[in-house]
């Protein structure tokens, strides 16, 4: 089955539209990555429109946490997924995402890179553990 992105063929008041035309390239979709906590980093390299490449973080156990107090980055270990404010069933897939907030050493962490999308874990230090 293929991922479309166009025209839902469908109108606001819910009766059928008819097709115009057909299926285009540029509407091509992908399912989504679903990054997962794992034991290790896990990427996945895909060709994209255009001849680029994306980065698909699989796999996490790692996040660089930025701390605004100290001005410092470090790379931690992420110990659990605290909360996912999009969709609160994804904490217990341990699905990782924009916005969801993790447990490391340091304390709560929100992250703020999309990991399907660029690869990579990026958080803001929220609230610091004692």
């Amino acid at each position: 089955m293929a991922w479309y992105q166009g025209n839902d063929l469908k109108k606001p008041t819910g009766g059928k539209k008819a097709r115009h035309r057909n299926k285009r390239k540029h509407e091509l979709g992908r399912p989504p990555t679903m990054t997962k906590l794992g034991t290790k980093d896990q990427v996945k390299i895909i060709r994209v429109r255009g001849g680029n490449l994306k980065v698909r973080l699989q796999r996490a156990s790692y996040v660089n946490v930025a701390d605004r107090e100290s001005k410092t980055v470090k790379k931690l270990k992420i110990l659990e997924i605290v909360e996912t404010p999009s969709n609160p069933q994804l904490v217990r897939g341990n699905y990782i995402t924009k916005g969801t907030i993790v447990r490391t050493e340091m304390g709560l962490v929100r992250i703020t890179s999309r990991p399907g999308q660029e690869g990579v874990l990026n958080g803001v230090l929220i609230k610091k553990e004692a």
